[in-house]
């Protein structure tokens, strides 16, 4: 009876290393796909889902922190989130450049550039008024005069969410034949009754506006002239930027 022929001896298998390093590269695969899964996916959602990772590796102890995890993962989103952040700035601007050219564009119409001053700094856009536009000496009742372009500049705020601080200012004179005691009241005063004409005739929030006297603490110049101190007799309208402008 003829013997059975042996079978051959199987060759030498694939190093155990690479077993491993097999396995290792299916685990960054599916991790970049879940990634690439949830790059739309919220910020309190993605957070939940890091945690989970990094439990499931168990890279808590000894690995990256949870700080640079959330780095990494930021990036490989495209920051999704700072790309929104980017996006909402980015519309502020816009529509803080078209404000302040639609404020310039009223001031241009009513002759009034010698009275207003705009300007756009870190706080919002800045519209001066002169105390001679506004109000007469030691008054803080708005001129007639100066109640349509007051419509006109409110009209254009009212568009836009932002809060609007009015702030009364005055120079350093002690007052002479005025119902009020000194510059602080006088200020207060003539802020209070622009909010209460931009609220009551234009319909801007309540919510929106804010009154404050400075008196003479912030002059724009020394006041050592009658020039120089006519210009520290004003009131500043302050599109605040802090808050959105959609």
């Amino acid at each position: 009876m003829a013997r059975k022929k042996k079978a051959p001896a199987a060759g030498p298998g694939a190093p155990l290393w690479l077993a491993t390093y097999g396995d290792m590269v299916t685990l960054v695969l599916c991790f970049f796909v879940l990634l690439y899964a949830f790059s739309s996916l919220d910020q309190q959602k993605f957070n939940a889902m890091a945690e989970s990772m990094q439990q499931a590796f168990n890279i808590l102890q000894g690995g990256p922190s949870s700080s640079s995890t959330q780095s990494l993962m930021d990036g490989a989103l495209g920051d999704g989130a700072g790309d929104a952040a980017r996006r909402t700035q980015s519309n502020q601007v816009n529509n803080a450049n078209r404000v302040l050219a639609l404020v310039q564009e009223a001031i241009k119409q009513e002759e009034l550039g010698d009275d207003i001053r705009v300007e756009m700094n870190e706080r919002g856009i800045v519209i001066s008024f002169s105390e001679q536009l506004l109000f007469a000496e030691g008054s803080a009742r708005l001129r007639p005069a100066s109640l349509r372009l007051l419509y006109k500049i409110g009209s254009i705020i009212d568009s836009i969410p932002n809060e609007i601080a009015l702030e009364g200012h005055t120079d350093s004179a002690v007052l002479q034949d005025s119902i009020y005691i000194d510059n602080w009241g006088l200020s207060s005063a003539r802020a209070a009754a622009v909010v209460s004409y931009l609220n009551r005739e234009v319909g801007i929030s309540e919510r929106r506006l804010r009154a404050v006297g400075l008196g003479p603490a912030r002059p724009v110049v020394a006041n050592d002239s009658e020039m120089k101190m006519a210009l520290n007799r004003r009131v500043d309208m302050v599109i605040l930027s802090q808050h959105s402008i959609q």
